[in-house]
């Protein structure tokens, strides 16, 4: 199954993007990269990867990277429920403290711990 990564964060962006096929979504917040994932799934792309992996919380990171199938298939209702259930969860880590205004260095850290992830990820699904 071929695979798309949805994700704002350059250093994704830089590693992947003559590797497999990219949506970059700079400058869009946690949340928004989780809806724009939700939309992908309704049109019936497979959810690849957790859109809450890893230890960070939803509001203390700006960057997230999800891996789905490139192709079209049948609706995804586990991934739906998933997505939808991340989304929820999200929309309440922020309602309780939205995500903190960083300097590059630690927004660097954030996009480093984010590659990390979706590079273990990606070599659990034996690579691209």
């Amino acid at each position: 199954m071929r695979k798309l990564i949805i994700t704002n964060n350059s250093f994704v962006y830089e590693k992947y993007n003559e590797k497999v096929e990219l949506v970059d979504l700079n400058g869009y917040t946690y949340l928004q990269v989780l809806e724009y994932t939700r939309d992908k799934i309704h049109q019936g792309h497979k959810l690849l990867t957790h859109p809450l992996s890893g230890s960070v919380k939803p509001n203390e990171t700006p960057f997230k990277s999800i891996v789905i199938s490139k192709e079209q298939l049948d609706l995804d209702f586990e991934g739906l429920c998933i997505i939808e259930d991340s989304i929820a969860s999200t929309k309440k880590f922020l309602e309780n403290r939205p995500t903190p205004r960083c300097g590059e260095k630690i927004a660097n850290d954030f996009r480093l711990i984010d590659l990390s992830l979706t590079e273990n990820a990606i070599n659990k699904m034996n690579g691209l």
